[in-house]
């Protein structure tokens, strides 16, 4: 079995080189290849050794890195070596540059990753969002990001998808009445926690509609303005005691101006940058 060594050069995590390579060496299944990643390489003197290196190794390089000046460098010392070398990222920004009109020294280092970082933050916030529903799950609630605290349909769930997709962990927990909010709550770092309330005629409109929705009769209790001007006491009371925790009023809101203003205060209460989010 040919054996041999693939040098994998980047300027930020490799994982673009090392999928491709992988990709091209499944078509080699009777040779024993090792891969070397090296990561974060920015300066000459780095792709020296490294060039160095590869020669006393007779490795073959495979490199993605957006400086031009670096890229010439490897190719010029890896020629001079005699060793063969593929470059993957450069020869596709120069036909997009020259397609685009864009100067090559507008190109940033490792944005790729960037955006590899907030789209799996962004999953991880989904994830954690969609667990932690309408008060389905009480453990880890400290990790949240924000927590929504109201009754039956004053859009928690809605506007805690749409906070995810932001970037935002983020709990719902319903206030029904007649029984206690659970403990947890307390727990959690009490800037966080966000009230939600809507005026009454809305509330039984929206109940209504969803009864009639699902074939139920909508005349019953969950409907009531009896009812329903029990339970909005019953949280306005709970808010009147938390007085830290900001109260929102969802009453023909648009969803969006809600979780804006959402995310403009608990970032400033927890002096959070605005950078931290998307």
């Amino acid at each position: 079995m040919a054996q041999g060594t693939i040098y994998i050069i980047s300027d930020s995590t490799g994982e673009t080189a090392t999928t491709m390579v992988k990709a091209a060496l499944v078509h080699y299944p009777d040779h024993d290849l090792k891969i070397m990643r090296y990561k974060n390489v920015r300066s000459e003197s780095q792709i020296e050794t490294l060039v160095e290196e590869a020669f006393q190794n007779r490795a073959f390089m495979a490199y993605t890195m957006v400086s031009p000046q670096l890229r010439k460098k490897l190719h010029d010392m890896a020629a001079e070596k005699g060793l063969l070398q593929l470059d993957l990222l450069g020869p596709l920004l120069g036909e997009l540059d020259s397609y685009l009109g864009v100067n090559p020294q507008n190109h940033k280092v490792g944005i790729l990753r960037a955006v590899d970082e907030r789209y799996f933050k962004r999953i991880e916030a989904i994830e954690y969002t969609v667990k932690h529903d309408d008060g389905k799950c009480l453990t880890e609630l400290d990790k949240a990001d924000v927590l929504l605290v109201g009754i039956s349909r004053t859009s928690k769930t809605p506007l805690s998808i749409f906070l995810s997709h932001k970037g935002w962990k983020v709990a719902n927990i319903p206030l029904v009445l007649n029984q206690p909010i659970p403990e947890e709550v307390f727990k959690v770092d009490q800037r966080k926690i966000v009230g939600l309330v809507i005026d009454m005629p809305s509330l039984q409109r929206i109940r209504k509609n969803r009864l009639e929705k699902f074939g139920t009769d909508p005349g019953g209790e969950y409907a009531s303005l009896s009812y329903i001007e029990r339970e909005l006491a019953y949280a306005e009371d709970l808010f009147k005691v938390n007085k830290r925790w900001p109260v929102f009023n969802v009453t023909e809101r648009a969803l969006e101006e809600t979780a804006s203003e959402i995310m403009r205060i608990v970032a400033s209460r927890m002096g959070w940058p605005d950078s931290m989010f998307f």
